[in-house]
């Protein structure tokens, strides 16, 4: 479904690059379409089941390996009630290729501990199988044209063939084109929120998505998972420390030994609250391989964004506030402080003063979520969880206020992505035109759509043609 008929840059992605991939999906889908659906999970992940009938819980999809070996790293797995499998996942289209493709006897597949296939029966391969076509949570045209935006890593920054004719468009062309590039970034975020809420709801799937992306790109997969077990979470109490407690308890977050001092006072309390469930919850307590503490800022720990998270579970209004907030007048200059507003939490006298649980206390205290979080949050899981919530329930004025939203909102922080991407289209690195979040999100879709799909070449990429026809169209 198309929601912006006279979108120019969605049409075109469509004819230019999403059609040759939906050419490909019936009857059988290219392999690359199926590692992309199990990267994203784009799966029903309650109820998934082996082919031998164990049930299956995905903690952790892998590490996405473009080299020879099994399609995914470093996997965790869980069969039943039994202890979370480290290990690779190989994706085929059927069981039959597990020979086929020559990985029995290699020693590089010894490590699978999951055998994916898109159908068909399963043949013995001496791994647990999963059948991926009847778990999707969408058609496969339509998941097709979602990863239409999704391509292999980055090509090198280089000036790409694009970059002379971008420049030769005016201020006004160049900001429409990145506008409908964001629309088609924004219809992507909510198809996504869309699929999952037919399975849990709006407000789990508000959780889920949330919390994945106060992981961050290290933490989104275990971040997720912990939104997944919100209802468990919940059950019996909204007092904040339990809540906590149980968060950080099922995320295997707490450290077992406590030191001496004033400081270790909150986790005593944390642990007075866990012990007593930490046996019951242990099936669905986390690996601790399941969390990448290498290069984290300070501020983004897992343990002091799940404390953020733990209150507003607390409250249990977030959805509500979220509403409002909508409906609220709020000049653009204010958004992003009207929305930290509506994410504030009661002062925290643990987490305002550190980043961990044993790092030392700090003289001033840091706020737990800060503007430019709060446009992350805003961007990518809020505004279009919001607008889709419109779009289902048709309701046309709280659409139009999302779309304003987030076409007005403020530029966002600058990332390594943006600066590449300004650096092959624009051919510098410099900011200056990119004043709302949306160009930048608009920057990013058309990297995904077009530079992520071609070589640092640009070899076969139809981007250069459609800013030149676009140049045509914007001067009549």
């Amino acid at each position: 479904m198309r929601f912006w008929p006279d979108n120019f840059y969605e049409e075109w992605r469509e004819r230019g690059v999403a059609t040759e991939l939906l050419h490909d999906v019936e009857p059988i889908p290219p392999e690359r379409l199926l590692q992309q659906i199990w990267l994203h999970q784009r799966l029903r992940r309650e109820g998934l089941v082996t082919t031998d009938g164990r049930p299956v819980r995905i903690l952790h999809p892998g590490f996405w390996n473009h080299e020879s070996g099994p399609d995914f790293q470093k996997a965790i797995i869980q069969f039943g009630t039994d202890t979370p499998q480290v290990g690779a996942v190989e994706i085929d289209l059927s069981s039959s290729l597990w020979k086929g493709h020559g990985h029995e006897g290699n020693p590089r597949y010894g490590e699978v501990v999951l055998h994916v296939i898109w159908e068909g029966a399963s043949k013995p391969t001496g791994r647990p199988t999963l059948i991926m076509k009847p778990a999707l949570d969408a058609p496969l045209g339509e998941l097709a044209l979602w990863f239409a935006a999704e391509g292999l890593p980055k090509p090198h920054a280089i000036i790409g063939q694009c970059s002379a004719p971008l420049q030769n468009l005016g201020v006004a062309a160049l900001n429409e084109l990145l506008r409908q590039a964001a629309q088609v970034r924004l219809h992507r975020k909510a198809t996504q929120l869309q699929a999952r809420a037919r399975d849990a709801g709006w407000e789990q799937t508000l959780w889920e998505f949330t919390l994945a992306a106060l992981g961050y790109k290290h933490n989104h997969w275990p971040m997720r998972r912990l939104g997944e077990l919100t209802p468990w979470a919940l059950a019996g109490s909204a007092d904040s420390v339990i809540l906590e407690a149980r968060l950080l308890g099922l995320g295997n977050l707490l450290p077992r030994e406590t030191k001496a001092g004033s400081d270790s006072l909150h986790l005593r309390r944390l642990w007075d609250a866990w012990w007593r469930e930490a046996d019951a919850a242990s099936p669905l307590v986390l690996p601790r391989a399941s969390w990448c503490m290498a290069g984290i800022r300070p501020a983004n720990q897992p343990a002091r964004r799940l404390a953020l998270g733990a209150g507003w579970l607390a409250d249990g209004k977030l959805m509500a506030r979220l509403e409002d907030w909508l409906l609220r007048s709020v000049p653009v200059s204010a958004l992003a402080e009207s929305l930290e507003e509506v994410l504030a939490i009661s002062a925290h006298e643990f987490w305002e003063f550190h980043w961990t649980l044993r790092s030392p206390r700090f003289a001033t205290p840091q706020p737990l979520l800060g503007s430019a979080r709060a446009t992350d949050l805003a961007v990518n899981v809020f505004l279009p969880w919001l607008w889709m919530r419109a779009v289902t329930g048709q309701n046309a004025s709280m659409r139009r206020v999302a779309e304003e939203r987030y076409f007005a909102w403020p530029s966002g922080q600058d990332n390594s992505t943006l600066k590449l991407g300004r650096q092959r289209l624009m051919g510098h690195t410099s900011s200056k035109i990119f004043h709302t979040a949306a160009a930048q999100q608009g920057l990013l879709q058309i990297t995904r759509d077009f530079c992520d799909h071609s070589n640092a070449l640009c070899q076969n990429c139809h981007f250069p043609e459609l800013v030149k026809v676009w140049q045509v169209r914007m001067s009549h």
